[in-house]
């Protein structure tokens, strides 16, 4: 019995197209399809903490040109400095941490421009 009150629930939510890769499918979309958070790529000016740690130290100022692979940050996790290296040329633009803060993974350390 309960199968089918699930079977009627089910159709009585109307089919809807869904289209992915260029393809359309008839499906039946759920809440929380409906309700997810939309992907939102990465901005790679924005440089975010990859693990939670210690900012051990600082190798950049406000307004500083770094080149690609420079080190710009030390963060210690686990009794180990990780550097934090420019992904590509950029300047400065600011620093949201100082020596000596903890962060949490994914939290925003400096930004570039």
């Amino acid at each position: 019995m309960a199968k089918n009150k699930e079977e009627k629930k089910e159709a009585s939510v109307p089919l809807e197209i869904l289209k992915v890769d260029d393809v359309a499918y008839s499906t039946r979309l759920t809440k929380k399809f409906r309700e997810r958070e939309m992907y939102k790529p990465k901005d790679p000016k924005k440089i975010v903490a990859f693990i939670p740690g210690t900012i051990a130290e600082i190798y950049v100022k406000k307004g500083s040109k770094v080149s690609y692979n420079d080190k710009m940050l030390g963060l210690e996790a686990m009794k180990m400095i990780n550097e934090v290296l420019a992904p590509f040329d950029a300047v400065v633009k600011k620093i949201y941490v100082k020596k000596g803060d903890i962060v949490a993974k994914n939290q925003l350390l400096l930004e570039l421009e």
